[in-house]
């Protein structure tokens, strides 16, 4: 046994080693309290992340939607995810109020492309969760990119891109900057005070209690998988809208067919969906219908018939379907129209339509074709609300049941969005403007004159710099 324990450990002394070679030896009497270690629990958080989200890939979205050990895994992630968004605006706090920006601003600056990142990630990751949380996600996300005229780029309803968002782009970019902004820190060590009646002096860094530290943050991450477990919504389907609402499902259709639906209609600063509706949701999908069930072809009849015709048999359809009229009596009607309508919404009711106009998008995990159609039917804003997703119900980004699933540091953008609401000119571009322009103000923080004295003015140092974090200034005392 001592024999085997003496392997083990010559086998990881070259990987200890290495790691100690990156351990910061000596740091300013107060920087072994929590708040000036927040770095390396960020770090291990990170890893946490990692390998339950690679767990989560190899298993795929049907496990970690539905199994018990799949659901353990999906939920110790979010909350790694919560503790990591957490710890990082305590990280940025700390550093705000002691104005470490004054000798570090490059470690400021990367450290606030770093938050910003994080938040993109965290955003990604509802989305590719599953269920109607990712999809109302997805929609309120693409709204935001279109409004900052990126929607051609950035595609929340395209679940293929996010999940490369998510699990390849932004994870390389944030180990690029955290490689970074650990390394500039390790240079120069923690920061020192700039204030002369701060008194310190340097000691041994104590692992130890860091390591402790970092056991106790892990068991309350597991504790809280546990106890809160992130709930799984099953995502709406264009079946179930069509067998609530039937007429309504007709209605959206008709509304596809003439460019008259919200989707045809889009124009925030940008049009990502420029594709022809009626094609995409009427043409394609009733030619499947056709085709597959070896039916007479109405649509074809009624393109055959006059200009003046075809008018008054689209307003007599819609008149129709838009006052709830049946659709077994709407098979049997003279007017192709109608016909042809009712015939995709029994279609829709089956389950055969969504897999048709999923099918039309280049790959499978395009949602976007489906995804605006049932937001066109107002199915998917009745179900939202329902859930408390709206921005009105502070539920923007929502992660999981009331009350601790609110994303709390969307509140404020949220407030933002609910009090602009009623200014017909104003819209998301105008909102991401303001998002856009703060973020800047905090990276350029430090360059800002008059603004970067604000800490000191204020004296937010002492919250940080005390008798209980600093053992110097206990002797003063």
């Amino acid at each position: 046994m001592k024999v085997e324990k003496k392997e083990a450990r010559t086998f990881f002394k070259p990987i200890l080693g290495l790691v100690q070679e990156q351990y910061i030896k000596y740091v300013p009497s107060y920087g072994n309290s929590f708040f000036f270690t927040i770095g390396i629990y960020l770090l291990e958080l990170f890893v946490i992340l990692a390998v339950s989200g690679m767990v989560m890939l190899i298993f795929g979205p049907y496990w970690w939607d539905t199994t018990a050990i799949g659901t353990f895994f999906r939920s110790l992630h979010l909350w790694a995810a919560e503790a990591f968004v957490t710890l990082m605006f305590i990280h940025l706090f700390v550093n705000f109020s002691t104005s470490a920006f004054k000798k570090k601003k490059l470690v400021w600056m990367i450290g606030s492309i770093l938050l910003l990142l994080v938040l993109l990630e965290f955003a990604f990751g509802v989305g590719v969760q599953g269920g109607l949380l990712s999809q109302w996600n997805d929609k309120a996300g693409a709204d935001l990119w279109n409004g900052f005229g990126l929607g051609f780029w950035v595609n929340p309803l395209n679940q293929g891109a996010v999940l490369g968002w998510h699990v390849a782009i932004i994870p390389i970019l944030l180990l690029l900057l955290i490689f970074m902004h650990y390394s500039l820190v390790k240079k120069d060590g923690l920061s020192k005070p700039y204030r002369k009646d701060i008194p310190y002096k340097m000691v041994k860094a104590d692992h130890k209690k860091m390591y402790r530290r970092m056991i106790y943050i892990f068991i309350i991450v597991l504790a809280f998988s546990f106890v809160f477990s992130s709930p799984y919504i099953a995502p709406l389907t264009i079946s179930q809208a069509a067998n609530s609402n039937p007429s309504g499902i007709a209605t959206t259709l008709l509304q596809e067919f003439n460019f008259s639906s919200g989707t045809a209609t889009y124009m925030d600063t940008i049009d990502p969906y420029s594709f022809s509706t009626r094609t995409v949701y009427f043409t394609v999908p009733y030619s499947a219908y056709v085709n597959f069930g070896n039916k007479s072809n109405e649509l074809a009849m009624f393109f055959n018939e006059s200009s003046s015709q075809q008018n008054e048999q689209f307003i007599q359809a819609y008149n129709y379907f838009s006052n709830n009229g049946s659709i077994s009596n709407a098979m049997n009607s003279q007017n192709p129209l109608i016909i042809a309508t009712a015939s995709l919404t029994k279609m829709a009711e089956s389950g055969q339509y969504q897999l048709v106009v999923q099918n039309e998008s280049s790959s499978g995990l395009d949602e976007t074709y489906v995804l605006r159609f049932l937001y066109d039917t107002g199915s998917l804003s009745t179900a939202a609300t329902h859930y408390g997703l709206r921005t009105s119900q502070f539920g923007m980004l929502k992660v999981g049941a009331p009350p601790w699933s609110i994303q709390y540091w969307l509140i404020p953008y949220n407030i933002l969005e609910i009090e602009t609401s009623n200014i017909s000119w104003w819209g998301d571009l105008e909102n991401g403007l303001i998002a856009i322009t703060i973020f800047f103000v905090l990276m350029l923080f430090p360059f800002i004159p008059y603004l970067n004295k604000l800490p000191d003015k204020l004296k937010m140092y002492k919250l940080f710099w005390n008798r209980y974090t600093n053992p110097e200034m206990r002797k003063k005392r």
